[in-house]
């Protein structure tokens, strides 16, 4: 993309995401893609209709029609998805979504002709032929948002994707069934909608800005199984990255499992009709929506993580209540909307679908987020595919796995109750193996709900490369507020006391933090503390010390000793000359985690959890970088101290 506009617009800035929908850069990718959704889902759900009730199709019978159209449309994704990464990582990427637009018009096209004629096999071909352009469209439509949108934009615009796809999908079905139900004029209906919609896409298109290719040198392996196995296998090289992929993938394994039980589970258990089973829809799709948009507020326009968890524990709250709520419903005759709501039994049903699928949004925009920050940009494309794939199978392995539960004798309520405690042991093994979505889950609710904390000067955080990050030291929770106001990881030097805490020690142990001893104590683990900030900093990551050396005993500004310099020469040694980054926390001094209470004559901390109340307001200002040739202990110590004046 012309690099020049990103930088203007971005420059100019926007008070929200949905001030997104009045650039260039990402508002005509926006209905692209919400255009791509709805008709994929308009079409589908027509065709569903139709042979469901208006067509007698010997070899497809209505119970399996459903079936068989999501898995030719599922069956693309496994089969050519690795082919589509690399390609989009070879070729201009506006490029090929007018292309795939184009083609969609064509297919729209014959779906017409299916439609008018009732030709079951011509539009079982476009289901696929759909999924195949789905299929191609979806490595783009992630890895175009990276190189459209900033870090800090990067949260909300993949939550208006996310809300966007759902809507469109929803508006898309309740299109479909509409349509197609109108006597004597549904098909044709059906068929100049298909159309239109493909064109407006198109239409769409058109506007989006360039944006080059990430390898353009990239020479295709056409084997969709070798290539297959070696996009996962990229993807794996980054763990971080990886189990981000496995735990997208479990989402929507968990979001399946609700999805294709609706009917039965309006039928059955809520005893609705047609209306009641979309009104769950309705719900769903606006809790997924409502969730993705949150997260950029919540994570205060970062990319965070912390929000996964919070998303896990609602994913599983809310669907084991679900269960609670659905199982003891009374028989009853077969109602419609109005009476079903009328029911005051049925509101907590809704409430928990809806705070369900909030849950959702709230887990999986920081995953998809996460991924396009940290893939390395030459392969996002290829592991956006593995990420696809992988989704796939999660999807095929739902239906397989809920219609064994089903036909083993458990009831749909059971099945939800099942997929929720399983999703509380899948979400709490995946945050054990990848600690950084705990600590920042940590950092989060710190930051939100035990104080007030208020973060000045973010941007003067690098967004890739190695540096240095000096701070005043004030309680035992520095660590935790600074990595609550950064959007990348950062790996501390720490007192190699502060690891015997409960609890606290635990967590820095987690994120890897380096203790480190006077060199007097314990040499061995001096020397190992600067080895171990050298190798932090030759990986391309931050590193934050506490120059004074310990928490200040009375909150003033101790002097700085000389372990950043020795840090800096050994960074140099290693060709690394990385900036130094001043930061000061304020109004932590006092609080419970701070020193500040007289026992046996020792200023110690944490005696009095409410010495200074609930959301007492904090903050971290961060200043602009200094370079490592100029940053002497004194110096750092002068910036500080005027970062504590909010100078």
């Amino acid at each position: 993309m012309n690099q020049t506009v990103q930088h203007r617009e971005t420059e100019a800035g926007h008070p929200n995401q949905f001030a997104l929908l009045r650039q260039r850069r990402f508002a005509p990718f926006f209905w692209t893609q919400f255009s791509n959704a709805a008709n994929d889902n308009l079409f589908k759900f027509a065709f569903t209709v139709m042979v469901t009730y208006q067509l007698q199709v010997a070899w497809l019978p209505p119970a399996l029609a459903g079936l068989a159209i999501g898995a030719l449309f599922i069956l693309p994704f496994l089969l050519f998805s690795a082919t589509s990464g690399q390609i989009t990582d070879k070729y201009e990427k506006t490029a090929i979504i007018r292309l795939v637009k184009n083609v969609e018009i064509l297919i729209m096209a014959l779906a017409a002709y299916g439609f008018l004629a009732g030709n079951v096999p011509v539009l079982l071909a476009c289901v696929f032929l759909m999924g195949l352009h789905s299929t191609v469209f979806g490595p783009v439509k992630f890895a175009y948002l990276p190189q459209a949108l900033n870090e800090r934009e990067l949260t909300g615009g993949n939550g208006m994707v996310e809300m966007g796809t759902f809507v469109a999908i929803l508006l898309g079905n309740i299109a479909g069934g509409l349509l197609i139900a109108v006597p004597e004029i549904g098909r044709l209906q059906v068929a100049v909608a298909c159309v239109l919609v493909a064109v407006l896409g198109r239409l769409a298109a058109q506007f989006i800005p360039k944006a080059p290719a990430t390898d353009p040198d990239l020479k295709i392996n056409w084997n969709p199984v070798s290539e297959t196995w070696r996009n996962l296998m990229m993807a794996r090289q980054n763990l971080v990255v990886f189990r981000s992929v496995l735990g997208i993938s479990w989402m929507w394994f968990f979001g399946a499992v609700f999805l294709s039980q609706f009917p039965s589970f309006a039928k059955e258990v809520l005893h609705g009709d047609e209306q009641v089973a979309s009104l769950l829809l309705v719900v769903f799709s606006i809790g997924i929506a409502s969730g993705s948009l949150l997260c950029e507020s919540l994570g205060r326009r970062h990319v965070e993580i912390g929000l996964v968890p919070l998303g896990a524990i609602g994913m599983s709250v809310f669907g084991t209540d679900l269960y609670f709520a659905s199982r003891s419903l009374p028989a009853s005759e077969v109602m419609g909307i109005a009476r079903f709501v009328a029911e005051p039994a049925h509101w907590r049903v809704m409430a928990d679908l809806a705070l369900l699928s909030l849950s959702a949004g709230l887990y999986s925009v920081p995953m998809y987020a996460l991924i396009q920050l940290r893939s390395q940009p030459t392969h996002r494309a290829r592991i956006i595919a593995a990420n696809n794939i992988v989704n796939a199978l999660f999807m095929v392995a739902s239906s397989v796995i809920v219609g064994a539960l089903i036909k083993a004798g458990m009831t749909i309520p059971q099945v939800f109750l099942f997929v929720a405690l399983a999703n509380a042991v899948v979400a709490g093994y995946i945050f054990l193996l990848v600690p950084e979505y705990l600590l920042r889950f940590v950092a989060w609710v710190m930051s939100h709900f035990m104080y007030r904390f208020k973060v000045q000067g973010d941007e003067n955080i690098p967004a890739s490369g190695p540096a240095v990050l000096v701070c005043n030291h004030v309680s035992f929770v520095d660590a935790i507020l600074m990595k609550a106001a950064s959007p990348r990881p950062i790996y501390f030097i720490m007192d190699h006391r502060i690891f015997r805490i409960p609890v606290l020690g635990a967590l820095f142990r987690l994120a890897r933090a380096i203790p480190i001893a006077p060199r007097g104590d314990d040499p061995a683990a001096y020397e190992r503390a600067f080895e171990e900030a050298a190798r932090v900093l030759r990986e391309g990551d931050l590193l934050a010390i506490f120059p004074e050396g310990g928490i200040t005993r009375d909150g003033k500004l101790q002097p700085f000793k000389g372990g950043v310099v020795k840090i800096l020469e050994r960074a140099r040694a290693d060709g690394i000359d990385p900036p130094v980054v001043p930061m000061a926390l304020t109004n932590l001094w006092g609080s419970f985690f701070s020193r500040i209470e007289q026992v046996n004559g020792e200023r110690v901390a944490m005696v009095r959890p409410f010495r200074r109340g609930i959301f007492s307001r904090v903050g971290l200002n961060i200043g602009g970088p200094v370079a490592a040739g100029e940053a002497r202990p004194e110096l750092l110590q002068q910036r500080v101290a005027a970062l504590l004046d909010g100078k």
